[in-house]
């Protein structure tokens, strides 16, 4: 079975998103090709930065990416008012 990784993790995020990758990448003003090997965990060369991961999550309205890396430092997530 594959394991998780945030990668895997912000890859379910735009794909159950309900918005298109393509529209995704638009609204966050990448390349749809880079984005699509951004978030592919089987790439190894390409990396997700902060910024981008933080735009996603903005574009995508899923914090499930953030409540991944938490759990993995040993953290909960509160939600809080914004």
């Amino acid at each position: 079975m594959f394991e998780k990784n945030v990668t895997k993790v912000v890859q379910d995020c735009i794909l159950d998103s309900g918005i298109q990758a393509k529209i995704v990448a638009q609204k966050i003003n990448k390349p749809y090709s880079t984005l699509m090997r951004e978030i592919n965990p089987f790439d190894a060369s390409a990396k997700l930065g902060a910024e981008t991961l933080l735009e996603i999550m903005k574009v995508t309205h899923d914090v499930r990416p953030l409540q991944f890396m938490a759990t993995e430092m040993g953290f909960t997530l509160e939600q809080g008012m914004a």
